[in-house]
């Protein structure tokens, strides 16, 4: 693979030094890029509104939550803090996998599996009496 990026560079520096670049469609202004261009045109107005209203879509803030699970996560040794956030985290990606459109886990499933990890938190974090 490096031998290819090696060989694509040589040709781009060599068409540079030629000056095949020169007077391109666009050159010194900043790129524009349409991230939604799958989306429908109705769709496309009304998630612009909403984003310079300071609105994200759900899934946004979720993925934002689950990153800031995860740095949390990797900050916290404690079993049962972890075990914790752990669950917060499979609940979070559960949600995402649903409006993804995804294979769901019925919600009383994820609930079940919430509350486990929860009791299994809950009873490491107890100290050991005996």
């Amino acid at each position: 693979m490096k031998l290819l990026d090696a060989l694509v560079e040589q040709r781009i520096n060599e068409a540079a030094t030629r000056g095949e670049f020169r007077n391109l469609p666009g050159a010194g202004k900043p790129l524009e890029f349409d991230d939604d261009v799958l989306v429908p045109e109705e769709v496309r107005v009304a998630n612009r509104i909403l984003k310079n209203a300071g609105f994200v879509p759900p899934a946004v803030e979720q993925l934002r939550a689950l990153r800031g699970l995860q740095d949390e996560l990797d900050r916290v040794s404690d079993p049962a803090t972890r075990c914790q956030i752990q669950a917060k985290m499979l609940a979070l990606d559960m949600a995402l996998e649903s409006l993804r459109g995804g294979c769901c886990v019925p919600h009383e499933y994820r609930r079940r599996i919430a509350e486990r990890l929860t009791e299994r938190a809950q009873t490491r974090a107890e100290p050991d009496l005996s």
